[in-house]
């Protein structure tokens, strides 16, 4: 920052994970927040994220390095208490369609180039290696990365509140579209939509897809490549998976109370948006989704729908993160990725430090929203 008095009163657009942890983050250290939400808590994409939590695949080294540190940190919740059902590490499994075992070989040997724990495995091996699952459907070759997790977003929110509260934050539920308030250049707080103002020393924007278009009005354009998405979540039926699977017709994760969750991209074009913002998608393609999912798991029990939400699923126009103080307005901040899951407790602690002390954190160099000036 370009003040050199530490902001001790912080304002912060959204509820979802990222606005969430940073804000805990902030009230450790003895800042004053305020978490304003557009509606509730975790209603947007935190409310309907896979959640796998992994650096799996080939993508840049300061990203690679950075989801390997919010793994970490999650290992470490994690190890606090492994009984809770709504952060586990069973690993993650992937594979292809059929003919393309050569991708998933050249996948494999990226991985295990970068020290990441990558097994090959034909699909004979996997009950071996990981349970509950139909080898059947695996038509040629997989990787299981046995480091990887999942966590319920939504449980991990409402964890982190229970402190958020304790440390007196100030929640403000359903405050509608909020702008950032500037004065002399420098961000001095939020006003609601209701004409309301918290000021701040200190804002962060960090309301998913949504993001972009909050800072535009700064005179500050970050590109947004967010797609519309959907995650299902199943009827509790009894099973043995662990893993996070990944294939070319359904991504399964497991999910507390014998649930399982459930996202795609296929249907996409299927959803339809409407006028008012919402969102419709035939039931038959949900339960297409469903059955799909049913071929992946040993016995292939059938899955039912029980519920599914439909949004936009934040990614920035590079596919990059993009974090921290804006450079054409001091003092406000933002937090904008796709990997929101696997770095939201990373994200929150260093991005706290960044608005409580001015100093930028090395890690996050090469996510400033300052590349797209």
């Amino acid at each position: 920052m370009s003040s050199t008095t530490s902001p001790k009163r912080v304002a912060i657009i959204g509820g979802g994970i990222l606005g969430v942890s940073t804000a805990v983050h902030l009230l450790r250290q003895g800042a004053s927040v305020a978490l304003l939400t557009e509606r509730g808590l975790a209603s947007e994409a935190s409310g309907r994220s896979l959640s796998w939590l992994n650096s799996a695949g080939e993508r840049s080294t300061p990203y690679h390095q950075l989801r390997l540190a919010g793994v970490d940190r999650y290992r470490t919740l994690f190890a606090a208490d492994p009984g809770r059902e709504w952060l586990q590490f069973g690993g993650g499994l992937m594979w292809n369609a059929a003919g393309q075992h050569d991708v998933t070989e050249t996948r494999h040997a990226y991985e295990k180039s970068v020290g990441y724990d990558s097994k090959l495995l034909a699909p004979e091996d996997i009950a071996a290696a990981t349970p509950g699952i139909d080898s059947s459907a695996v038509p040629e070759n997989a990787i299981f990365n046995p480091g990887e997790g999942w966590v319920s977003l939504p449980h991990l929110v409402d964890f982190l509140m229970e402190e958020f509260h304790a440390r007196g934050g100030k929640l403000v539920l359903n405050a509608g579209k909020t702008a950032v308030a500037v004065d002399g250049g420098r961000a001095t707080g939020v006003e609601t939509a209701a004409g309301e103002t918290f000021e701040a020393d200190a804002v962060l924007v960090a309301c998913g897809a949504g993001t972009p278009a909050v800072v535009a009005p700064l005179g500050v354009e970050i590109p947004n490549g967010s797609p519309v998405s959907m995650l299902v979540l199943t009827k509790p039926v009894e099973h043995d998976v662990k893993a996070v699977m990944n294939t070319p017709r359904a991504a399964v994760r497991p999910n507390p109370g014998s649930t399982f969750a459930l996202d795609h991209d296929w249907y996409e074009e299927r959803i339809t948006e409407h006028p008012d913002g919402s969102f419709s998608i035939p039931d038959e393609v949900v339960q297409e989704l469903a059955d799909e999912a049913s071929k992946l798991i040993a016995g292939n029990t059938e899955l039912k729908p029980a519920s599914w939400k439909i949004g936009y699923k934040p990614i920035p126009g590079d596919g990059e993160p993009v974090f921290g103080e804006l450079g054409q307005v001091p003092g406000c901040f933002v937090a904008f990725t796709h990997s929101g899951a696997t770095l939201g407790l990373i994200a929150g602690e260093l991005l706290s430090d960044e608005i409580l002390t001015g100093k930028k954190h090395p890690m996050l160099a090469t996510f400033r929203p300052g590349r797209f000036s």
